[in-house]
């Protein structure tokens, strides 16, 4: 997708109306900018009246590639970044060569770092918004691993009904965030409280707990993880991150929550490098999951080049396979293509072998937050029913 950037003068886009563009939901309190119009063009402001150059750039979605804006007589810097994607996107403005985050926005954590991010308005889709149903919780929960030597956080979600009924127990989702992101991702970027609160409240999904563990580990006595996120990098972490859940998190939470504690009840699922490490830790371990989600993954090497050996032969029966796991699911966005190509490739070498697998491709999305909204909608219904 192409973007440009209409350059224009101060004194015609100051004012209130702004030819329609009205302040986005996600900016902070009281902010003017950004500003969004009827047909989601993404009218951007910076001032920094000092600067020689400034550029606005953004995720996958939104302005790939960095845009340059045009300084009016006031010090502002302005540009409108049309038709952007449905959902949520990062960005963030390039200062005379320095990344800085938009003061307008709320900032959330991508890229690595805390990142300006913008809410894009979806006509006819609110499934992932509140609204007026019971809602659940989302806690913090604080465990000290001895594999990594720290403190480590989770969010946990609980659904409305849990307080309710102090006797009954739940099935447990783990859902893993993306490389750049965090434990926050799922509930801030993600709105995946509300997704299960719609969800529940219209009976389309059973309550469930939901855990949304950090997705970086390194052994205590391993040298500091590399700040890149390259196949290698990701796998060797995905080997330390596999004991934290299997030795860890996985037995914490069962003795913390009133979970149902056993692999009929328990499904993992992630997006991107979130979905790789579902490969990697849930494929090893059939004896602790019915259910994978795989979001985006990044099918990275040759994990899949000869599934019938893969896995300790997860595979290599498709019958058993088939009977044991519950849902193989898939999923990704059209406009990220080359994901797109790995989930039909690893579909089709499972299908030759005989294994069950369900796939879907969200339209009009990209490798961002709006495609694994929609993943998460149609992946939860399927579990523990």
């Amino acid at each position: 997708m192409a973007f440009l950037v209409l350059l224009v003068s101060g004194n015609r886009m100051n004012g209130q109306s702004d030819f329609g563009f009205k302040p986005a939901a996600s900016n902070i309190q009281g902010a003017a900018f950004p500003k969004l119009s009827m047909d989601n063009s993404v009218y951007v402001r910076l001032l920094a009246p000092g600067a020689q150059k400034v550029q606005v750039q953004g995720g996958d979605g939104l302005c790939p590639k960095p845009l340059d804006l045009k300084k009016d007589s006031t010090g502002n810097w302005n540009g409108i970044i049309p038709s952007a994607g449905p959902g949520f996107h990062y960005y963030w403005f390039i200062v005379d060569g320095l990344r800085v985050n938009d003061p307008g926005s709320d900032t959330y954590f991508g890229y690595g770092r805390p990142t300006s991010g913008i809410e894009i308005p979806i006509a006819d889709e609110d499934f992932f918004t509140a609204k007026n149903v019971p809602h659940g919780e989302v806690r913090e929960y604080w465990y000290y691993s001895e594999i990594t030597g720290k403190w480590r956080r989770a969010f946990v979600y609980t659904p409305a009904e849990y307080e309710k009924n102090p006797k009954k127990r739940y099935p447990v989702l783990y859902l893993l965030h993306g490389a750049g992101e965090n434990e926050r991702g799922w509930s801030f970027q993600g709105r995946m409280n509300f997704i299960m609160d719609n969800l529940i409240a219209e009976g389309k999904a059973v309550p469930m707990i939901i855990v949304n563990d950090n997705g970086y580990a390194t052994a205590k006595d391993a040298p500091t993880a590399p700040a890149g996120f390259s196949a290698r990098d990701m796998t060797k972490m995905a080997e330390t991150l596999e004991k934290v859940y299997v030795q860890e998190i996985i037995p914490g939470i069962d003795k913390f929550y009133r979970t149902k504690a056993d692999r009929g009840n328990r499904a993992m699922a992630g997006l991107s490098m979130g979905g790789l490490q579902t490969m990697l830790i849930g494929f090893n371990h059939p004896e602790l999951f019915s259910y994978y989600g795989l979001f985006s993954a990044a099918i990275i090497g040759n994990v899949m080049d000869n599934p019938k050996t893969a896995f300790n032969g997860l595979f290599a029966d498709p019958v058993a396979f088939n009977k044991k796991i519950k849902v193989l699911w898939f999923g990704a966005g059209s406009g990220e293509t080359q994901f797109v190509t790995m989930m039909n490739d690893s579909r089709k070498k499972l299908e030759e072998l005989g294994i069950i697998s369900t796939g879907y491709v969200s339209q009009g999305t990209f490798h961002e937050w709006h495609s694994w909204r929609r993943d998460l909608r149609e992946f939860a219904p399927l579990l523990f029913k």
